[in-house]
């Protein structure tokens, strides 16, 4: 009895029978779901995306079979730089100097663009993409920066002058391109903890309208060479810029000797808008989410193709030195910072910063000077040049000149674009994202660009890859009449001497730019 009264257990106060309960409830009971727990098909879906260089659409995940992201978009952007030209100072005892210390002009460009875009979700972490950016209005002009005499600073061929101050292109508008592309998730961090979020994908950029041609907004004939008015936007081979059949005298260069030239007249062009090339743009970005954070980076790149009906198609020729679009290379880094989240509400506001280092590789593009160069009536920038040499048959100029122009080879007119030097450019810009419910998110930004200072008239006067052949070498030539002549190339004949020769090459510098804009998404 004794025992049994020592191993039963007393009754427990109310209090304690209470606080019993509640421990079970909080052990046992039902709890509140939260965001990174499995979720019932009855139960509200959370947001789980990450940030948005990295988010991909998908379908058939869960209860949710299809997805589509509908972006409306406009942007603003401002850019700004200085004309410089080199000048020769052959008294130096060194030989030719040529620093860039001509200060030529200002230019400066304002676009507006509208951005639209469609990701279409066809499988768990992969997308198509559309993209259809239009301009609104691109207007570009070159400025008097207190660089001195136009006559000094523009000067081409003696008495000639290549445009005036201040230039001003037409107004281009209309579809940039249409980019058809896919996304892909490699790796979701949503799906597994423990693994970043990796994102692969690429887009080819068509091009749908007009290419840019050159063209001046107000043509004036600065040299003299026809009393017609001139066309705005004149083909190349209309050499005194009227629209009419013109026969021409010019001088072969590689003899020396006046050639007489037929040249058919040429409507008047449209500026264009587009780059009049096909474009595969890939990339892979890599990011992964700690708390509040989310540090990203990677890399993408754009190659170019150039189109038939573009003027690119002319400067594809045997002894070119470059006849491509520059390459362009990004590496991009950045944080996205959620500072406020409410994941069952869908509900979240991002603030991302980043930075993207491009190089641009030597290219043939569309430069600064493209409007006013290509525009130009000076005679030495609109008279063609020559395809391919000749074996010399003229007995007194023989010895001189062993190889000269064929008249009867293709003739190379100046379009505009230009060989344009390799640079970097570096760009600083900072995103906010706000999303306001399951359907709906908006997006507001800038960004500031520096480009590195370079050559764009930097064609060189010879390619070095030839074929052993005298008949061929033109001015590209080492000895004398003396000791006999040394092909050293093949003549480039996109070479103009009046801009390509070192002291006489134009460059930027100086360059930066700013970019705002607004988006809305509309997430179905």
């Amino acid at each position: 009895m004794g025992l049994g009264r020592m191993t039963s257990r007393a009754p427990l106060p109310h209090a304690a029978r209470v606080a019993a309960t509640a421990c079970a409830l909080l052990a046992f009971g039902p709890r509140p779901a939260r965001a990174d727990e499995p979720r019932k098909v009855t139960e509200p879906a959370v947001m789980r995306e990450p940030s948005e260089i990295v988010q991909v659409a998908d379908a058939f995940d869960d209860d949710d079979l299809f997805d589509l992201h509908v972006t409306l978009g406009y942007e603003h952007s401002w850019k700004n730089g200085k004309i410089y030209r080199e000048t020769s100072s052959p008294q130096l005892s060194s030989g030719d100097f040529t620093p860039s210390n001509m200060n030529v002009a200002k230019f400066s460009q304002e676009i507006s663009r509208l951005d639209t875009r469609a990701d279409i979700g066809i499988y768990k972490d992969i997308a198509l993409v559309i993209r259809l950016p239009v301009i609104l209005s691109d207007d570009r002009s070159i400025q008097e920066n207190g660089g001195g005499l136009q006559s000094t600073t523009l000067a081409g061929a003696p008495g000639e002058q290549l445009f005036s101050l201040p230039f001003k292109s037409p107004s281009r508008s209309g579809i940039e391109y249409l980019a058809l592309g896919m996304d892909a998730g490699l790796m979701n961090q949503a799906r597994n903890p423990n693994k970043p979020t990796w994102v692969v994908g690429g887009e080819v950029r068509v091009n749908v309208s007009e290419p840019m041609h050159a063209c001046n907004a107000n043509p004036q004939n600065l040299n003299q060479t026809v009393t017609a008015g001139q066309l705005k936007c004149a083909s190349p081979n209309d050499m005194n810029r009227d629209g009419v059949a013109n026969q021409v005298t010019t001088t072969d260069t590689g003899q020396g000797k006046p050639v007489t030239l037929d040249e058919g007249s040429a409507a008047q062009r449209k500026p264009g808008v587009s780059r009049g090339t096909t474009g595969l743009a890939l990339h892979t970005f890599l990011s992964r989410r700690v708390k509040y954070i989310e540090p990203y980076g990677g890399f993408d790149v754009l190659f170019e193709f150039p189109n038939g009906d573009s003027d690119y198609h002319a400067t594809d020729l045997k002894g070119s030195l470059v006849n491509h679009p520059p390459l362009r290379g990004t590496m991009t880094v950045g944080i996205a910072v959620i500072p406020w989240e409410i994941r069952d509400a869908f509900q979240r506001l991002t603030i991302d910063a980043r930075f993207a280092g491009t190089y641009v590789s030597e290219g043939r593009d569309y430069s600064e000077l493209f409007d006013a160069l290509g525009s130009s009536d000076a005679p030495s920038m609109r008279a063609p040049q020559f395809a391919n040499y000749m074996a010399n048959q003229d007995g007194a100029t023989k010895g001189m000149y062993p190889s000269v122009a064929d008249p009867g080879s293709q003739k190379v007119y100046f379009t505009g674009l230009t060989d344009v030097q390799a640079h970097g450019e570096y760009v600083f810009s900072a995103r906010a994202t706000y999303q306001a419910g399951e359907y709906v998110k908006f997006n507001v930004g800038g960004g500031y660009t520096l480009v590195q200072g370079h050559v764009i008239t930097f064609d060189q006067a010879c390619n070095p890859a030839f074929d052993n052949n005298r008949a061929t070498m033109g001015p590209c030539r080492n000895g004398d009449q003396t000791t006999g002549y040394t092909p050293s190339g093949i003549p480039n004949p996109n070479y103009r001497k009046v801009i390509n020769d070192p002291g006489r090459r134009f460059k930027v510098d100086d360059v930066n730019g700013l970019d705002a804009w607004i988006s809305a998404t509309v997430m179905f």
